[in-house]
This record gives structure tokens, sequence and C-alpha cells, in this order.
């Protein structure tokens, strides 16, 4: 059996993630040392890390140097990560010949619910009749009125990742036009999806309702502004579940006063929480949820199990369904 440990700087996800019976399964096939390795305690506990040849993780994983690789992990040949995004860590393993294992299709099925629902309800004015039903339900009727309903609207998916392919999938219960923005898409996988190729500028200015799956990279900063955000119908609904740092601030809540049936639906902001002078608190036709639209309660135990299947297929010499490559590591949030 090959040798195996926990490791996160955050323990307690630990427990969570790989729940009891996950840990039974795992140790059928693996000689696990339930030790959780850190940074901390990693000195304290290097003949453990050094024989380790795979590495359990979740939320929490560090980053580690390439000659901290080689000092502290020299027989390492997985790592197994129960949570969503490996950009910050993974590099560093994956060209010294580490193979990692994402659980981020798991994580990707959650958010996709979130935001399916979410589009529904954004459709039918839900949003935005909430408030105005606490204090004149006629108003509030005649808001929901004018809204698209769920109809034929037209939905625009920023970013066709695992994420947003799962929205598609979804948005297929109900009838509606699908438009896209994805420079990494390619068209043969669109016309299967039926979906259809837009720009950023005609999705905004065309769509009931938009939502952003977009990878975390850097020069994506700021990439939803003013510009894109004034484009907006009346009535349409903006909907973040990617990453707050990609939302200009000032131009969504500018664009927002300017048009008071605009919705913005944010379950990311940077930074999380907003300041407390924020506009993103103040305005009534944004709606801050709080970064729930993961994997959370017991939803966290599905990436256990997906990264559980995945080390059970490298022992039986399978072919694995959640492996990262340096390729991947490109277009993947």
């Amino acid at each position: 059996m090959m040798k195996a440990v926990f490791c996160t700087s955050i323990p307690k996800h630990i427990k969570n993630v790989y729940s009891q019976e996950t840990v039974c399964e795992i140790k059928k096939y693996y000689e696990l040392n339930e030790t959780i390795l850190n940074k901390k305690n990693i000195q304290k506990n290097l003949e453990i890390a050094k024989s380790a040849e795979v590495l359990f993780s979740t939320w929490g994983m560090e980053n580690f140097e390439k000659a901290e690789i080689k000092e502290y992990f020299p027989n390492l040949k997985y790592i197994f990560y129960a949570a969503g995004s490996v950009q910050h860590f993974a590099k560093e393993f994956l060209e010294d010949g580490i193979r990692v294992f994402s659980a981020n299709a798991a994580n990707a099925v959650p958010v996709a619910q979130y935001t399916f629902a979410q589009i529904v309800l954004s459709n039918k004015g839900m949003f935005g009749a909430i408030e105005k039903n606490k204090h004149n339900f006629a108003s509030a009727n005649h808001f929901c009125n004018q809204n698209i309903g769920n109809y034929y609207p037209k939905i625009g998916i920023v970013g066709v990742g695992k994420i947003g392919m799962m929205v598609i999938e979804l948005l297929k219960n109900i009838e509606c036009e699908i438009y896209y923005y994805d420079p990494f898409l390619p068209e043969t996988t669109a016309e299967k999806l039926g979906i259809m190729k837009s720009s950023l500028e005609e999705i905004f200015e065309n769509c009931d309702c938009i939502s952003n799956h977009l990878a975390n990279k850097d020069e994506l900063t700021g990439v939803f502004n003013y510009k894109l955000f004034s484009l907006m119908k009346p009535y349409a609904t903006f909907i973040n579940t990617g990453r707050g740092r990609q939302v200009d601030e000032k131009g969504l809540t500018k664009a927002l006063s300017q048009c008071k049936t605009r919705t913005a639906l944010l379950d990311v902001t940077m930074p999380e929480p907003p300041k407390p002078l924020s506009k993103l608190r103040r305005m009534k036709n944004i709606v801050l949820t709080p970064h729930i639209a993961g994997s959370s309660g017991k939803e966290v135990a599905r990436m256990g199990d997906y990264m559980l299947c995945d080390s059970i297929k490298i022992v039986k010499e399978e072919k694995t369904d959640c492996e990262v490559t340096l390729e991947m590591l490109k277009t993947m949030a």
C-alpha cells in the first residue's frame, strides 16, 4: 500500500470534507496516517512527510516552493485536493512531476444549482420585488410583471467551464435562449450545447440575466465595468458567483443607480465582506449573499468522495476523472 497523509493549514476542514466513511474507504487502499501536515508542524513530522506518497487535502492547502517540495516530500506522487481551484498551489507540484487531482467538478455542482435557481427567480423579478412587497403589494406585483419570466428569456453565460456547462445543462429545464462569451470554448462544443456565441457587449445589451463564471485570472480584474453595466436592459439581472475582483464596484453601483430596475446578485465581492460604507450594502437593487454558492453544509463531503473515487482508480490503474494538468491551469478557474 502507498503511504498517505492529510495536508492543510485549516485542520477542521479535513473532518468535514473527509467523512468517517470516506476515511475508512481510503484506508482500504492506502496506509493512511491521520496526522494533518502543514507548514507549522512539518518539521516535527518530517519523517511522515518524507515517506508520504499521497496527500489528501482540501481548503487550506498551502503553496510549497520547489525546494520545499524536494525537502519535505521526496517520495510524493499524488495530491488529491477535495476543494475547488488549485491555482494557488498546483503549478510547483505539477512541474515536479507530481500528479494533482481536484474536486472542482464536485464543487461546481452546488454553484450551478444555486445559479440556476437565481436565474429562474430573477426572471420572475423576485429579488427586486421582495422589499417592495413589504410596503406596497401592487407596486411589487407590477414590478414582477415587467420582468421577462421564464418563457424564452435570453440568458448570458460568461465563462463556459465546468460550472458554466452545468448551468447550461440545468437551463434546459426551461424554455430559453442561451448566449455565451468564452474565447476558449470550441465552436463545435457550443453547437452541441445549442448556445450562441456573443461578445460581452452583446450579452450585457441583449440578455435578461447575465451570470459570471470566468476563471480567476489577474488580467480579468475589473473586467465587468461601467461600460458593460450601463448596457443592461431596464429589468435585467447580473449574477456573480465567480470572483469579486472581476467586478468594478464603482461602475456597477453607478449603472444601477442610473436605472433602479436593474438588479445585481453578488455572492462574492472584493473585499469580502464589502466595506461598511460600500454602496453595495446600501443599494436596494443590489442583493448580497455570504459566499454560499459553493459547497456548504453536508455538500462538502461530495468533494471528499470525488477524491476517494479517483484515488481508488489510481490503485486499480483505471482512468481517472479529476486530474489537473499544467495546460489546464491556463484556462481553468
